[in-house]
C-alpha cells in the first residue's frame, strides 16, 4: 500500500515537472504548439538528459520515463 502511495506521488511530481518543462520550452520555441507530440516528447527527453533546468532529484525522477511515456503524458495533458 505504501508503495502505491509513493508511485502516485512520483507520478504527480512527474506531471508537474513535465508541465514546467513544457511551459519553458513553449516560451523558447514558439512553434512548439504546432509540432507533433513525438517531437515535443523528444525535446523534453533531451532537456531531461541535459539536466540544466532540473535538480538531481527531478532528473532522476524524469529519467525513468521513456520518450513514449512522455508522449502519453502529453496526450493526457
Amino acid at each position: 500500500m505504501l508503495q502505491d502511495k509513493k508511485s502516485e506521488t512520483d507520478s504527480e511530481k512527474q506531471k508537474r515537472i513535465l508541465r514546467r518543462l513544457l511551459e519553458t520550452l513553449s516560451h523558447e520555441v514558439p512553434e512548439l504548439y504546432y509540432q507533433p507530440t513525438s517531437q515535443v516528447a523528444r525535446l523534453i527527453q533531451t532537456r531531461v538528459h541535459d539536466g540544466g533546468s532540473l535538480n538531481a532529484d527531478e532528473r532522476a525522477l524524469m529519467a525513468r520515463l521513456s520518450t513514449r511515456d512522455i508522449e502519453i503524458l502529453l496526450s493526457l495533458h
